[in-house]
């Protein structure tokens, strides 16, 4: 029986949660803890700031319930307060914590349901590779944009966050 698959998807997931969660406090830092940070979005027509924690917090969260079995379901998109941004990353870090599948599990069928009648059936790997990676990396880079055009002082270096450690010095 192997992780390493899992074990991956996991740190993946955990150390960009950890982007997510800087990139916040440094927003919530330089707006000086005003909560009108989580109603800044890009345009008029797309999800403010705390929802794009949701989302983020979304396929962690759904990966983590999938793993363990359980109905998938979506975390509030309403995020009203600093707290409530907060508790969503830090429940979704905990959930995907408590992973204990083997890497067989990325064989499995899953059936996503899209709304409408909709749905998608995908094995594990695809579901994780094609639809929550992607939708990861697309809500915690809207969030980042949406902090970088209100203004807020982060770079390249705060996005790689996860990389910092590896850095050296002449």
């Amino acid at each position: 029986m192997s992780r390493q698959k899992i074990d991956s998807i996991q740190t993946l997931f955990q150390s960009r949660l950890e982007t997510l969660e800087h990139l916040f406090k440094t927003g919530q830092t330089y707006f000086s803890d005003d909560e009108s940070l989580l109603q800044k979005r890009i345009a008029p027509d797309m999800f403010p700031f705390g929802t794009q924690i949701a989302f983020t917090c979304n396929q962690p969260y759904n990966f983590s319930l999938w793993c363990e079995g359980k109905p998938l379901h979506n975390l509030n998109p309403e995020v009203v307060s600093l707290a409530q941004g907060y508790e969503h990353i830090a429940n979704t870090k905990k959930l995907l914590s408590n992973i204990k599948v083997e890497d067989e599990k990325l064989t499995e069928e899953i059936r996503l349901e899209l709304g409408e009648g909709l749905y998608m059936e995908l094995t594990g790997s695809v579901y994780v590779n094609e639809f929550l990676i992607p939708n990861f990396y697309f809500h915690l880079i809207t969030a980042y944009d949406i902090l970088r055009m209100a203004g807020v002082p982060i770079g390249k270096k705060d996005y790689m966050i996860h990389l910092m450690p590896l850095v050296r010095k002449k």
